[in-house]
């Protein structure tokens, strides 16, 4: 168990700087909150939020020509809640996913020998699944909300802390700082019950996304076998051969999951080719690892498909939020407030933001307007398409 123990513990030495951050906002919020409570008083989180859903919810359908679903509700997870709900985000097939749901629990209560007894119990699920829970925990502190299921997630955390850490920072007097804060305040409710909504609207895009990634986390469980029944022959030669950080030969573990991080495809290949690798049909890789891991070009090659299939349903499904929140929320002062108070920018540098989804939403917005949302929904774009939209309008006449 020992060098499990040390690997769970440098999960959390990866995490922490945002471990460190989550308890300095809960101080921040906790002093603000004393400093100012008996001169202004922010509205509850929920209150807001239900309060603004029935509006935003005809918004989206207006704007969309698209159905918002029927059961749509809100939920308000505090900062524990949150880091398991992120694990349902995770999309494995039926045999992995009560090990992500395990995982994701073990890690929100900072739990290290649960953590290390999952690592051994199957070590190929650990090695793929911890990727995912420090690439979505450590984003916490700047993810507003989330959509699952008939489900949107506000960030109480953030959302019920951030205003008041604003105002207090801004210092006295608060009563005249308040009204542009809570404006703000506003304003970023709005635009997360927006995005969640018309991700919720995004109906087979969601399914698409979810399919491809459940395959490619699939594959990559196989490359992590593979790579765990190496002998260590091998895995020392490879090791230098890719010039890995050197690990003491009583860590057999530790050496195999460096190998792992490095040959998995969204590192490997990504890095060696560039994000270009979304476009490809085709790769090839060093005959001198292929010699060392014969299955490993069969592997890069079934991935192919599934991860460009799951960047193209999120690239349009981010797009088309982006898109669509710009144009509902313009001339709305709350947003506004939002991005010059919490953000320190301003609509027009908002509006300038660069984004492949973006672009190529508002491209084939210019082309078939209201129409772009239901025709992005119902059949996907691809990769190539994102990056020349001409593609996916041929397609589309066709």
């Amino acid at each position: 168990m020992g060098e499990f123990q040390e690997f769970a513990e440098a999960l959390f030495g990866q995490l922490s700087v945002e471990l460190d951050e989550e308890k300095e906002i809960i101080e921040l919020a906790v002093k603000a909150n004393d400093d100012i409570a008996n001169k202004v008083q922010f509205k509850e989180l929920d209150e807001i939020a239900n309060s603004v859903l029935p509006d935003f919810k005809n918004k989206v359908e207006e704007f969309l020509g698209v159905k918002v679903p029927e059961d749509i509700v809100l939920k308000f997870p505090e900062l524990s809640e949150l880091k398991k709900i992120k694990g349902n985000k995770v999309f494995a097939d039926s045999e992995s996913k009560e090990f992500v749901t395990e995982l994701f629990n073990a890690v929100a209560k900072e739990d290290l020998t649960k953590i290390a007894q999952l690592m051994q119990q199957d070590t190929a699920k650990y090695l793929v699944y911890s990727t995912y829970a420090i690439q979505y925990i450590s984003k916490i502190t700047t993810t507003y909300g989330d959509y699952l299921d008939s489900v949107i997630y506000l960030n109480k955390f953030i959302l019920s802390r951030y205003p008041q850490i604003i105002l207090h920072k801004q210092g006295e007097p608060y009563e005249s700082r308040f009204e542009n804060v809570n404006s703000g305040y506003l304003g970023a409710v709005k635009m997360t019950v927006l995005e969640e909504l018309i991700h919720s609207a995004q109906k087979n895009l969601q399914q698409v996304n979810k399919n491809a990634a459940t395959e490619v986390n699939k594959i990559n469980e196989e490359l992590a076998k593979i790579i765990l029944s190496l002998d260590t022959e091998t895995v020392n030669k490879l090791s230098e051969y890719c010039q890995l950080q050197a690990v003491p030969d009583d860590f057999p573990f530790a050496k195999k999951a460096n190998l792992f991080f490095f040959l998995n495809p969204d590192h490997f290949l990504i890095e060696q080719i560039g994000p270009d690798v979304m476009t490809f049909t085709h790769v090839e890789i060093d005959p001198k690892i292929g010699e060392s891991i014969p299955e490993l070009l069969e592997i890069y090659k079934k991935w192919l498909v599934p991860i460009q299939q799951h960047h193209a349903a999120f690239t349009a499904m981010e797009g088309m939020a982006a898109f669509a929140i710009e144009n509902i929320l313009k001339d709305d002062q709350d947003f506004q407030n939002y991005l010059s108070t919490f953000m320190g920018t301003d609509f027009s540098a908002y509006q300038v933001r660069k984004s492949m989804g973006k672009d190529f939403t508002k491209i084939v917005y210019e082309k078939l307007g209201k129409d772009t949302f239901k025709k992005m929904i119902e059949i996907p774009p691809n990769t190539r398409e994102l990056k020349d939209p001409q593609l996916y309008l041929k397609k589309l006449s066709l």
